[in-house]
Parts: structure tokens; sequence; C-alpha cells
């Protein structure tokens, strides 16, 4: 086997696999126990199962696959695997990502810290200590967030206002400390938390990809945001004037290369505040809630494709940001508390000529929680349409009248799941 080839990969889902081997790649696969599927099983060269997270377990594996059949290129598209691909990137000079860079974009406090240093615009952010650091900093900097300092997902985020909150907030902290996520991608501990200033104004996520340190920005997708953080919707490209994606693209260039990113994909949120745009979190990986769909809906690229193939020289540098090819949405179902009586549409939805994605997560028999986190959501579309706001309307359109979540709640009666509500720009959906 021409280890030339073969690619490493940290973790994955069944799409990731399929596209490395569509490229022509020799997968070995180092996977989590609870997230091998037969899929991955059957089209992956050679698979590994491994706690890759505990780097005690993963480090013998890695070093037994580098021997033979060996690689050429360590990477994941997935939260967990990121730093461990850092680990060997560092181990057998890979030249990707290192261990240093994906621990500074994952962990938030250190991002603050690297990026004030280096001068890049960021807000004031300290370690949450105990209850006296949540009022002290309410004190001297105003309304803040809390939240974990790898966390992703939206998963144990909170708003401190005003006084008053400083109880409940620190209450939950302490819930939250030393468990995993409860649920979505169980492998994180929730350890330390931040706390930063809130950042009043609308979001935005970033999709980029850098070739050697030239980074170009592919998208700006507008947000649409729950208030409690859970995004409830996102439209590609976003709605902004000329000037506004400038300026959001220039402070992401100069967040890339402040933080050390050199090649390979990112998908960086931020805020547009009273001084322009400020990061909330960045991720050396693809975005979630179906925007690479969308994504490749708008703009004909596939992010997944374009990052297994780079390192491999398996694709072209892209000269500049693409023209979009019309709109792109997702928007979600969500519902009140209750448990999941039934589902149905899902396939109707997929195969309408306008949609590029549909991912319902709720089955029969599903408790459903208050909606805290992206996690507490039922579901989503995603859809491509003539422009922004059509591609808003429409997405609602699929789910109201083809997919059916029927949900019955503690009162007894059954209701369907509702299309999450979006304030968007002109237009009332």
């Amino acid at each position: 086997m021409n280890p030339q080839g073969n690619l490493l990969l940290v973790g994955a889902t069944d799409d990731t696999v399929r596209k490395a081997k569509k490229l022509g790649l020799t997968v070995l696969l180092l996977q989590h126990p609870s997230k091998l599927t037969a899929e991955q099983e059957t089209l992956a060269d050679v698979v590994r199962v491994v706690d890759y997270t505990d780097w005690e377990q993963a480090e013998p594996v890695v070093r037994e696959l580098a021997r033979d059949p060996g690689f050429r290129v360590a990477l994941s598209l997935t939260e967990p695997g990121l730093e461990p691909a850092g680990r060997v990137n560092d181990m057998f000079g890979l030249g990707g990502t290192s261990l240093a860079v994906a621990h500074r974009i994952r962990d938030k406090w250190e991002m603050r810290r690297h990026l004030g240093e280096r001068g890049v615009r960021t807000v004031e952010a300290q370690r949450v200590t105990d209850r006296a650091s949540l009022e002290a900093f309410l004190a001297e900097h105003g309304p803040f967030i809390v939240k974990p300092v790898d966390g992703t997902a939206s998963f144990g985020i909170f708003l401190v206002r005003e006084a008053g909150d400083v109880d409940r907030v620190w209450a939950q902290v302490r819930d939250l400390q030393g468990r995993r996520t409860d649920r979505g991608s169980t492998l994180f501990f929730i350890d330390d938390f931040l706390m930063e200033q809130y950042v009043d104004g609308p979001e935005f996520s970033v999709e980029s990809f850098s070739f050697a340190g030239r980074h170009v920005i592919v998208a700006v997708t507008e947000k649409f945001v729950a208030p409690g953080f859970a995004e409830l919707g996102h439209v590609v490209p976003a709605r902004i004037p000329r000037r506004q994606w400038d300026d959001i693209s220039e402070y992401v260039v100069q967040f890339l290369d402040a933080i050390g990113i050199r090649d390979g994909v990112c998908h960086t949120e931020l805020r547009v505040g009273p001084d322009g745009p400020v990061v909330i979190e960045s991720h050396n990986r693809i975005g979630g809630d179906a925007i690479p769909d969308l994504v490749r809906g708008v703009y004909g690229l596939d992010l997944s494709t374009y990052a297994l193939a780079w390192p491999f020289g398996l694709v072209e540098e892209l000269p500049e940001a693409p023209q979009p090819r019309g709109a792109g949405s997702s928007r979600f179902l969500i519902s009140e508390p209750g448990r999941v009586e039934s589902v149905e549409g899902v396939e109707a939805a997929a195969a309408l000529p306008d949609v590029l994605e549909v991912r319902v997560t709720a089955h029969p028999g599903d408790a459903v929680r208050e909606l805290h986190d992206n996690w507490d959501r039922l579901g989503l579309v995603a859809v491509h349409a003539p422009d922004p706001d059509a591609a808003i309307r429409r997405g609602a359109e699929v789910l109201r009248e083809t997919v059916r979540v029927l949900v019955t709640g503690p009162d007894g009666v059954t209701r369907p799941a509702q299309v999450a509500a979006v304030q968007p720009l002109g237009v009332a959906v």
C-alpha cells in the first residue's frame, strides 16, 4: 500500500468517509467506539476503534498505523478530533494544523488572550472562578456571557444582564461542571467556564478556506438566534451591504492570520457590534446545521471535499471568493416540551427539487425538552431559491406543508411541531 495516498481520519461521519473514498484516497479511520457505523466499517480501508479523545489510548494506535500502512495526511472534520489530529501532525511533521493552533482555536479563553496580545479586536474576558467573579465582572464590564471554554452547539451558554441573574447562572455553572454534554456529541467534558462581554448585534458565520496562508472567504452566513442562543435558521448569502461584507471578511482574515491557520476549512462565528465585527468562536472544520449544504447549493463548492482533497493536491486553489447562484436557507422545527408521537414526510421533503438537505433528529418516543441549545431542536430543512428572502420563505413552507412531527404535551394534547420563528431583515415569516 502506497502511503502517499493514505489519509488518517480522526473521527468522521459516513459522509466524510464516503467523500474521501470518492477522491481515491486510502482511508485509515480512527473512530470512537460510540460513533462507528456499518457504512464506515465497509468503506474505510483500515478501521481502529479507540477513544481518540484520550491520547494515552490513541497514541499507540496512531504509531502502529504510521508504521504500517503509513499515512501522508492526518485531519479531522469533527470537533472532538481536531486536537488529536493536531497531535498527529506534530508527532510526524506532516505540516497540517498543529496541536497549538487547534487548541488555541477551540479554547475560547486562550483564543481571547491570544487575540488581545496581537491587537486583534476582541472583548474583555476572564475565567469563572467562583460566584464573586461573576459579580465583579458584571460591575466592571456590564452584561456578559458565561459559557464553557471549549463547548459547542450553544450548550451551556448563559447571559448575565444584571445582579439578579448571578445566583441563577452560578447555580447552572455548578450543575454542569465535571459532566459530559448530555446530548449530541457526548465526547466532551464540561469543566472550565469563561465570562466575556456581551456583543449586542446581528450574528453571522464565515465559511473560509485557507491555501498555504492565503485565506478565501467563501460565504458569509446570516444567522437567526433564539434569546437562549439556540440557532433557529441561516441564510446564504447574508443580506448585508457590500461594505459590511468587506468589513467582516477583512476581520476574519486578520483573525485567521493571528490564530495561526494556514490551510483548510474554517467556520468562524461573529457578531457585529458598535465597534465592528467581533469573533464569538471559531472551528477549523466545516460548520454544522447544513451550512455546508447551503454553500454547496449556492456556490457549487463542497467544503468537505475541498478539505480532504487540498492536502493531497487534488484540487486547485480558489483564486477569489466564488459568486453566488441564488440563495439558500435552513429552517428548524421546534416544539414545547412533551413526547414525540410520530414523524412523517421526511422522504417526500427530500425528494423536492429545491431541497438541499432534510434532517429530522426526533423519533417516536423521544422526550422533547424546552429549547435551550441546538440539540433541543427537532429537525431542519435546507433549500435553494432565487434570492435570500425567497429561500427563508421556502424553507418554512417545506416544513409546514411536507414534514410533520407530532408531539404530545404534558396536558395530553397532541400538536404538530412548529417552524422556528425568525426575524429576517424586511420580511415577516
